[in-house]
């Protein structure tokens, strides 16, 4: 049972300083005499209690007991009182909200609020419930990381890798008869992200324009040129017609001379394979001969299955045989190329014109898996050396500085491709055939593989390349031109 001093206001209590305590009586905060009686009585029974909280005006004026009287002195002297609570709790007290926030209303702003689309009164009517009601926070726990779901971070599309990760798994456990040779899964695996993008196509988006990009190394500007997503995909069915005809499949050039329907010639057939004239070899004349042809796949979804008919033969042709048709020559015109090189390349054309048909689509595409991504950067920096040596027999290029001989090396430039596919180069100068090693580099040219791959197609001018330099300028020019110079229709 308490006393009269703990039901009244006991010290503190007087209306002059505002205090008293939160469950207090009357205005005065006392009970009048019989809690000043009170007080007396427990000062000589007991120890003084610590006294309740006072308001700043006390520490002025001296503090005061029930009915006006100085406190005694071991009073001030009690250890430090803890901060006063009850006024800081009163503006979030339920009882204070206003009547439309009651607690099925606030349970029913739960979701709303969790998807961040409560008014300021709301939310803040909200997070003071979550603080009182334990179901209520509860509830909107589960609701934040149901929310959470609704948004991913990541791209719907699925992982590059993902593919060749579940063909390891489905392999591990049962060994193919014929299985893919290494050198030709990017080609495997780019044909078919190719593949599923175009499935996923309208028929009237085969028509929807697409702008080729490139860079001509004789002329050092970029060029381009328009045409459909059925122009894309006969582009690449023309020029991979060239490892068609090394391994001794059809080529589709012939194909349409042999229709009827290729007007590049004098005759109902031009001058195709039957006349006993072999096809271009050139990668954009071979286009332009396919383009001018009459031919369906120009305007239907019907390049697709073309494409990807012809896609299936060379790998399985490349699969039967591939000890002896992974050194086969194809030829580009200016260079040759074996097969295991070849489809390696025609890997990186499906990437990039794939992305053409993305941005043309406004789809969104991703870059290769880092394994294949660094064959690619590494068949670049491979092509290199020649392309520099062509391009100076072509009064392009810096003449060399140091003939190399069996002793002697020539001069190189560190090649460094940053990220996942990338990796180092040391790319000789003076001659192709120049053995090089790292303390012979004259210059250092460092780029994100991304943007290196980028460079190599053409769609990034080497004065726009974003690329750290350092050394030799005349040597960095010419390794970036030499890269751009990779790129073609």
């Amino acid at each position: 049972m308490r006393g009269p001093d703990e039901q009244g206001g006991g010290a503190g209590g007087s209306s002059a300083d505002g205090g008293g305590s939160p469950r207090g009586g009357g205005p005065d905060g006392g009970s009048g005499e019989g809690a000043a009686e009170g007080g007396a009585e427990g000062s000589a029974a007991q120890p003084p209690r610590i006294p309740p909280p006072r308001s700043p005006a006390d520490d002025s004026e001296g503090a005061a007991g029930p009915c006006g009287r100085s406190a005694p002195t071991e009073d001030r002297q009690a250890p430090p009182r803890p901060e006063p609570a009850a006024p800081a709790r009163e503006p979030v007290q339920l009882a204070q909200q206003p009547e439309q926030f009651d607690h099925r209303v606030l349970k029913s702003l739960l979701g709303a609020w969790a998807l961040s689309a409560c008014s300021a009164e709301e939310t803040a009517a909200v997070e003071g419930h979550l603080s009182e009601c334990g179901a209520c926070a509860d509830e909107a726990l589960r609701l934040r990381d149901a929310v959470a779901l609704l948004h991913p971070e990541d791209s719907l599309d699925l992982d590059p890798a993902l593919r060749s990760q579940v063909l390891h798994g489905c392999m591990a456990r049962r060994a193919p008869r014929v299985p893919v040779p290494e050198w030709a899964a990017p080609y495997d695996a780019e044909a078919s992200r190719l593949d599923a993008l175009l499935r996923d196509m309208a028929d009237e988006e085969w028509l929807a324009p697409v702008r080729l990009r490139w860079f001509d190394g004789r002329h050092r500007e970029k060029r381009e040129r328009d045409t459909t997503v059925a122009g894309v995909i006969a582009h690449l069915l023309a020029v991979d017609g060239l490892v068609a005809s090394a391994l001794g499949m059809p080529d589709p050039l012939d194909v349409a001379a042999a229709s009827g329907k290729d007007r590049t010639g004098d005759g109902p057939g031009g001058t195709g394979a039957r006349d006993g004239v072999s096809q271009p070899v050139d990668p954009e004349e071979r286009t332009e001969r396919f383009w001018r042809a009459d031919c369906d796949v120009l305007r239907t979804p019907a390049a697709r299955r073309h494409w990807r008919e012809q896609g299936h033969a060379l790998l399985r042709t490349a699969s039967f045989a591939s000890d002896r048709t992974a050194g086969v020559p194809v030829p580009y015109g200016e260079f040759t190329l074996p097969v295991r090189d070849a489809l390696l390349e025609r890997a990186f054309e499906c990437w990039m014109h794939a992305e053409d048909i993305a941005t043309a689509i406004h789809y969104p595409y991703t870059a290769p898996q880092s394994t294949h991504l660094h064959h690619m950067v590494d068949l670049a920096a491979r092509m290199l050396p020649e392309t520099i040596a062509r391009r100076r027999r072509a009064g392009l290029a810096g003449p060399p500085r140091r003939l190399s001989t069996a002793g002697t090396p020539g001069r190189a430039l560190h090649l460094e491709v940053e990220g996942d596919g990338g990796g180092d180069w040391y790319i000789p100068l003076d001659s192709p055939a120049a053995a090089v090693r790292p303390g012979d580099a004259v210059a250092h040219v460092a780029l994100d593989d991304y943007e290196f791959c980028q460079l190599a197609a053409g769609h990034v001018a080497p004065a726009e390349a974003m690329a750290g330099r350092d050394g030799d300028r005349e040597a960095i020019e010419d390794v970036l031109f030499a890269t751009a110079s990779l790129s073609r229709m």
